[in-house]
């Protein structure tokens, strides 16, 4: 029988990869409380890495102390000390000959105001317009409202783009990254820019289609700018309702978006795309939903998919459309998961509860592959 798509070879930007099993990007909290990344890390990723000519995202690194307002066990990008941790996990990756991107991150409106403030009491607490989040359940219930975030300045906004360029540059020049994936997706910074629920601003950055993606494309042009377009990824989430306020419809806003971006960088690696289905962390129902109007758009490049794939729903899309497919959950307790669904060994289940512990290594490296002396090559 003829091998599935899903483990065949496929290039995507300057890499050649060996299958098309990808490790999602995931936020673990394993860092020490100074955002640096530790042995714990690179014990990690190299064992994610271990089938050889594996793709892995790394968890979402913050470009700047103003861009975070989280757990300060969530690793950064912006010291020195950063970028010295980092090259630890990349040399460790490339010795087991996969391959690694950095995930670089600015959270925006998602912020905890009260974390941010602990960074640094003079950092504010901003987002594309002054929408806030909604209220939770329980702030409803106790008649809270949630902090309405300032715009950002037009030289703040430029200063963000900076920021996401050298970010870029470090991770790639100085952290030995094969590239960087921008998170534009989830309700954070660049998402909040695109989405017209949250961006509410009159000027050029909002109020239209071109408008809503100027940031956006002002980020990747910086980052293509300072490694090369075919480094750098992009990862969206049209349909995704996180962190949003009712009357989301993506459809012109999307299709503006990654039709410049096929227009303006011929070139680029590739576009990271959660499916509808995925709310976070959970499943979500979904109706008349899709991304097919951007793969329309984006036909023939390079294209992973990400939301709740099984290892048939994985072969399937694989198959019929080409692309690569992102894991999250899985890859966390199972190192080898592309062995293990070649060979369609059964899967370690995960145990969420212990998904971020700070600093533990327990639900992070106490996972065992299946086999080590087998490989999706072989």
């Amino acid at each position: 029988m003829a091998t599935f798509k899903l483990f065949q070879p496929i290039q995507v930007g300057r890499v050649n990869l060996q299958h098309r099993v990808v490790m999602a990007p995931l936020t673990r909290y394993r860092g020490n409380s100074k955002h640096t990344p530790t042995d714990l890390a690179v014990e990690h990723y190299a064992a994610r890495g271990s089938v050889p000519g594996t793709l892995i995202i790394s968890e979402a690194t913050f470009i700047a102390p103003k861009a975070s307002g989280e757990s300060f066990h969530v690793p950064g990008i912006w010291s020195d000390e950063q970028v010295v941790a980092w090259k630890k996990v990349t040399d460790a990756v490339h010795a087991k000959g996969s391959y690694m991107y950095l995930q670089i991150w600015a959270l925006g409106r998602v912020a905890s105001v009260e974390k941010l403030k602990k960074e640094d009491p003079s950092f504010d607490y901003v987002s594309a317009g002054d929408v806030p989040l909604p209220r939770t359940p329980e702030q409803e219930e106790n008649g809270e409202d949630t902090p309405r975030p300032r715009p950002l300045s037009k030289a703040e906004i430029a200063e963000y783009v900076q920021l996401f360029a050298t970010a870029a540059r470090d991770a790639v020049e100085r952290a030995g990254f094969d590239g960087v994936e921008i998170h534009g997706a989830n309700g954070f910074l660049v998402d909040q820019f695109l989405k017209e629920t949250s961006n509410n601003r009159t000027d050029e950055y909002g109020g239209s289609p071109e408008n809503n993606s100027r940031f956006a494309l002002d980020v990747v042009e910086a980052v293509s700018g300072a490694i090369g377009e075919e480094r750098v990824g992009l990862r969206l989430s049209p349909w995704i309702t996180r962190f949003e306020n009712p009357g989301n419809n993506p459809i012109r806003v999307f299709s503006y978006l990654v039709a410049e971006l096929r227009k303006r960088h011929p070139n680029f690696g590739y576009l990271h795309v959660v499916e509808p289905r995925v709310k976070g962390t959970i499943d979500r129902t979904f109706e008349g939903e899709s991304n097919d109007f951007l793969r329309a758009i984006w036909a023939g490049k390079g294209w992973i998919a990400a939301g709740g794939f099984t290892r048939e729903s994985a072969i399937k899309q694989a198959e019929e459309k080409g692309e690569l497919i992102a894991f999250g959950r899985y890859f966390t307790s199972n190192p080898d998961l592309p062995v293990r669904l070649q060979k369609n060994i059964p899967l370690t289940p995960y145990n969420r509860e212990v998904f971020y512990i700070e600093g533990s290594p327990v639900g992070y490296n106490d996972y065992v592959p299946a086999d080590t002396s087998i490989s999706v090559a072989g």
